[in-house]
């Protein structure tokens, strides 16, 4: 029984050592890889370019109410006395919630606060959001040329 387990024992280790050939491998790069990277790093730019037109900044809330009528009224007074300021209409039950406006800067915003509050006389408060900016007025990052 030894002598059978020492035998199966050696011819696996045989094997074992014909396989630890110390020889190299050598790659070689078909250069039509780069070419494929290059055409996904414009797909990637071209898909994307939606996403980059929000970022964080800062909107007036003009007015949060449960009554839909009271707020369509001051929407309207929006668009009446501030058609620069683009109204934003949210909904989250029971309540109606009215943001102004796209600002970078909580200064620009509580400027703007300062002209509606002739309007609106109360619930005006300066948000943080997601704003809407233009392409151009994106600021530049290290990871896009």
């Amino acid at each position: 029984m030894y002598k059978v387990f020492f035998i199966v024992l050696l011819v696996v280790a045989q094997r074992v050592s014909a396989q630890t050939d110390s020889g190299s491998v050598v790659v070689v790069k078909d250069p039509r890889v780069d070419l494929l990277m290059k055409k996904q790093i414009e797909i990637n730019e071209e898909t994307t370019k939606d996403t980059r037109r929000n970022m964080p900044g800062f909107r007036i809330q003009v007015i949060n109410s449960p009554d839909r009528n009271k707020v369509f009224a001051a929407k309207a007074k929006v668009y009446q006395e501030f058609p620069d300021m683009k109204p934003y209409l949210l909904y989250q039950a029971p309540n109606y919630k009215l943001k102004v406006g796209n600002f970078k800067t909580q200064e620009e915003a509580e400027e703007a606060q300062k002209q509606l509050e002739r309007f609106f006389s109360t619930g005006l408060y300066v948000v943080r959001d997601i704003i809407e900016v233009r392409v151009g007025d994106l600021p530049k990052d290290s990871t896009t040329p």
